[in-house]
Parts: C-alpha cells; sequence; structure tokens
C-alpha cells in the first residue's frame, strides 16, 4: 500500500515536468525565429560603439580604463580624443586597478597562457599577461583579467600609442582636470635648448672615451707581457751569472792549489776564461736588471693610466646617459608604503626577450608628513608646454587626500628637482600613492601599482614575472653606455614591492 501510494505522485512529477520541458522548447523555437537584426544587432551596436573628439586628435598620452563604467577613455594634450566600450576580468579573476605603462606591443600576439587564444593588436602593460588588446564585447566584465576593447578600436588604437603610454586602470570614474602645485616640475627654457647638443656632445665624449680605455687597456696589457717576459730573461741571466761566478771561484782554487808552473799556467787560463765569461754574465745581467726595472715601471705606468682611462670612461658615459635620459619623460614614484622616492626613464633599449629596459638608478628615501594616514593614490601628468614651462593635469582614482592636499605632505629632495626638472619634458609623470611598486616592476617596465583595496583575481591567479634582472648600479665595461649588467633575485610571490635596486644617491 506504501509503495503504490509513492508512486502516484512521482508519475505526476514527471507528466508536469514534461509539460513544462514541451513549453520551454516551444518558447525556445519561437525566440530563434525572431529575425536576426530584431534581437542581436541592436545589442552589438551597444557594445562596440567608439566616440571620437570632434577635432583633430594628438598623440595619446594616457588612457583612463573604468573598471565600473566598463570603458575606457584616451587623452592627449588637449583633452579627451577617443572612449570605448571595453571588457574586463570576471569575478576571481579582476582586471587589477592601479597605475600601469605599456611596455611592448604586439599586432599578432597569441596567449602562451589560455590555448593560444588570439589577442591581437595587444598592447602589454605587465609582465605577467595583463594588457589591452582586441576581443569580444559581451557588454559586461568577461574576461580573464585583461582589458579587451573592440577589434576595430584597437587595430586604430596600435598605431598611435608608443612605449611608456600611461594606462591608469580606476575602479569607477576618473579623468584628468587641469592642476598647479609649486612642487610639479617646472623646466628652464634654456636647459631644455641646450639639452640636444649636450647630450650629442658627451656622447662623442662617451665614445671617445671608451676607445682611449680599450687602447689603454691593450697598451696595458702589452707592457705587462713585455715585464713578464724580461723578468723571465733576468731570472736566467742571473742563472748563468751565479755558473759564471762558481767557474771562476773552482779556477781561482785551482790555480791556488797549482804546484807546478806547468799546472798553474792551464790554472791562469782557465781563470782568466771564467773571468771573462763572469764579467760578460754580469754585465748582461746589470743591463737586464736595468731593462726589467724601466719595463715595470712602463707597466706599471701602463695600468694607472688604464685604469684612469676607464674611471674617465665610466664618468662620461653616466654623464652622457644622464644627459640622453634628460630627453625623455621623466616618471616619478612616491610611496607611502615605502616612504621612498624612484625614479624612471626609457632608454629605448630593447631587449631580446621584449620590451624596452627603463633606467632605475634613482631610489632614495623621502619625507611625507603624517605618514600613518591615507594619502590616496594621485597621477600628476605633464601635458603640453606654456608660457611657464609645463602644463599639468591630475588623476585621481583611490581615496584619501585630494590631489593637493597629498602633495602638500610630500618633501621632493632638492637634489632631485635640480638634477630632473631643468629639462623636464611633456608626458612626464609624478604619481603619490599609499601603495608599494608591484612585484612586476622590473627592469623592462616603467612603474606598476597596483590597488590593494580593490580585486586583483585576474593578477594574483598569474605566474608572476619569472626572474627579475635590474640593471645595475655600475656601467658594463662595453663600450657603450647602455651596456648593462644584470642580478637576479628571488622575489615574494605575492604583489609588494621587493627592493631590489640600491640607489646611486
Amino acid at each position: 500500500m506504501f509503495n503504490r501510494l509513492a508512486t502516484v505522485p512521482s508519475t505526476l512529477a514527471i507528466s508536469r515536468r514534461r509539460s513544462s520541458a514541451i513549453v520551454a522548447l516551444a518558447a525556445m523555437a519561437t525566440l530563434t525565429t525572431l529575425p536576426t537584426d530584431a534581437s542581436a544587432k541592436p545589442t552589438r551596436q551597444a557594445q562596440t560603439k567608439v566616440e571620437s573628439a570632434p577635432r583633430e586628435a594628438g598623440e595619446p598620452i594616457m588612457a583612463i580604463v573604468s573598471i565600473k563604467r566598463q570603458q575606457v577613455t584616451l587623452y592627449d594634450a588637449d583633452g579627451w580624443i577617443l572612449r570605448a566600450p571595453v571588457s574586463t576580468g570576471v569575478g576571481g579573476r579582476e582586471t587589477p586597478a592601479g597605475i600601469f605603462a605599456v611596455i611592448e606591443k604586439d599586432k599578432d600576439h597569441h596567449s602562451s597562457m589560455y590555448d593560444d587564444a588570439w589577442m591581437p593588436n595587444m598592447q602589454r602593460i605587465t609582465w605577467n599577461g595583463i594588457a589591452l588588446h582586441g576581443g569580444p564585447l559581451p557588454g559586461y566584465a568577461a574576461s580573464h583579467g585583461c582589458v579587451r576593447m573592440p577589434y576595430g578600436f584597437a587595430e586604430k588604437l596600435f598605431d598611435k600609442t608608443r612605449i611608456g603610454m600611461r594606462v591608469i586602470i580606476a575602479p569607477n570614474d576618473a579623468a584628468p582636470v587641469d592642476f598647479d602645485h609649486p612642487s610639479l616640475l617646472q623646466p628652464n627654457a634654456k636647459a631644455v635648448a641646450a639639452a640636444p647638443e649636450q647630450a650629442e656632445t658627451l656622447g662623442r665624449d662617451a665614445k671617445d672615451a671608451a676607445k682611449a680605455a680599450t687602447e689603454a687597456k691593450k697598451s696595458a696589457l702589452v707592457a705587462a707581457r713585455a715585464a713578464k717576459s724580461v723578468t723571465a730573461s733576468l731570472h736566467k741571466l742571473k742563472l748563468l751569472k751565479t755558473r759564471a761566478d762558481a767557474l771562476l771561484a773552482s779556477a781561482d782554487k785551482a790555480l791556488a792549489s797549482a804546484s807546478t808552473d806547468e799546472a798553474k799556467a792551464r790554472a791562469g787560463e782557465r781563470k782568466a776564461k771564467a773571468a771573462a765569461k763572469a764579467a760578460e754574465a754580469a754585465t748582461h745581467l746589470d743591463d737586464a736588471t736595468a731593462d726589467a726595472s724601466a719595463k715595470r715601471d712602463a707597466a706599471a705606468t701602463a695600468k694607472e693610466a688604464a685604469k684612469a682611462a676607464e674611471t674617465k670612461k665610466t664618468e662620461t658615459a653616466r654623464a652622457a646617459n644622464d644627459a640622453k635620459l634628460a630627453l625623455e619623460p621623466v616618471s616619478i614614484y612616491i610611496s607611502r608604503a615605502t616612504q621612498k622616492l624612484y625614479v624612471r626613464r626609457n632608454t629605448h633599449k630593447r631587449w631580446p626577450d621584449g620590451g624596452e629596459v627603463f633606467d632605475s638608478s634613482i631610489e632614495l628615501p623621502v619625507t611625507i608628513r603624517d605618514p600613518d594616514k591615507p594619502i590616496g593614490t594621485h597621477v600628476f601628468t605633464a601635458m603640453a608646454r606654456n608660457d611657464t614651462g609645463l602644463r599639468w593635469t591630475a588623476v585621481t582614482i583611490d581615496d584619501g587626500d585630494n590631489a593637493k592636499d597629498a602633495l602638500d605632505r610630500v618633501t621632493i629632495p632638492k637634489e632631485i628637482l635640480d638634477r630632473i626638472a631643468p629639462t623636464a619634458v611633456p608626458r612626464s609623470s609624478i604619481i603619490v600613492s599609499d601603495e608599494p611598486l608591484s612585484r612586476e616592476t622590473n627592469y623592462r617596465t616603467e612603474f606598476v601599482a597596483v590597488l590593494s583595496n580593490q580585486p586583483q583575481g585576474g593578477f594574483i591567479t598569474r605566474k608572476v614575472t619569472p626572474v627579475d634582472r635590474v640593471a645595475s648600479d655600475d656601467y658594463d665595461r662595453g663600450s657603450s653606455f647602455f651596456d648593462w649588467g644584470f642580478r637576479a633575485y628571488d622575489a615574494p610571490r605575492r604583489s609588494s614591492y621587493f627592493p631590489f635596486h640600491r640607489g646611486r644617491w
């Protein structure tokens, strides 16, 4: 009785499920018969709509991605120029909010992480795989951490940008606003005008010094070989002199012991020959000793000359390097977390495994008032030249002080301002942030910093850059001032800054 009653509701349930399934299938069939233009086309147009400013656009200086709005906006010196929808990372693989820059471009990139997935017109912003590229836009966050853009927009943008273009990924809406402050870099017109010629002159001096150092090193090697050779000859002559003196002593002894006139005559002849040989050996030894002394002195002089030439090579190379970098936009990062100031500029030296090398020769402590109080994250960018030097904008992407108060709290060392400000050029920037530099900041990046109070799934789940190699404090012994040495470090797994560089200052 229990079993029979139990089967009745089961049968009814099955019947109802079948009826529901039939209704659902009928509804789906009805939907699929709708015209494509009536269902899919409006959605697609909304996803790929691109806006352009109603004016002639200049070169993009920065791109700001709004995760909230799912939109990217490009800015030139005069304001926004391009705007397009994007698709950022899904939950668990969120696109990290923070500060980045374009570090590599690849027209036809295929992912090494996701089954050779096509990522056309890829512009990389971290070496662990975060990039801007063309891709499908479903109208919401859908990527594995990258920023997908409309295919046509990504292609159009690819040829307009350059390595080092600032990329800001903001959790909410953000836009640059005109900004002025005494701490911002203001160049000296005379220094800016003289910078190209100075860089050219110092570059020639560096090449001449490198050539002179090479020649001095060769001369020192030749002198050292000559001193070594004459030292070996001197050793042989000393042996010959010792033997000649021994023969003379033996002959003298024989003469003293001779008892007959005939024996004395023979002993006398033997002594005379031995004496002549001893005298000859002494003369050769004296000459060789004087020659050896002269050649050792020459070798020592040549060695000192080579050392001085190498020092001059290093000094002129550094001066030429600084003069060349003075022509490039300079980026300054000030971290409340580490209480340090970092300076980077692109050397434009291509690296075999991709990207370009960034100079990181300046790193030193900085004073921040109320260091325990949040300061926010602010990006100040020199957009163009003006009558007073440079026109700046500010972008704020994280809570804390406003832009003015943030800069008021920072004391940039005077030696930094004296070294960098006189030749500051458009596209230079100052970043003030609560955050440390990310683990992804290395010798092939400008600055990478992520907001620790925002999701970073698409960043943390990726492999970190394998081994950090950074430009050595000391220039390599090559002939060019862009010959670099590198050191390897085992850095932490998480995106915290690793103090990989000792500042020259």
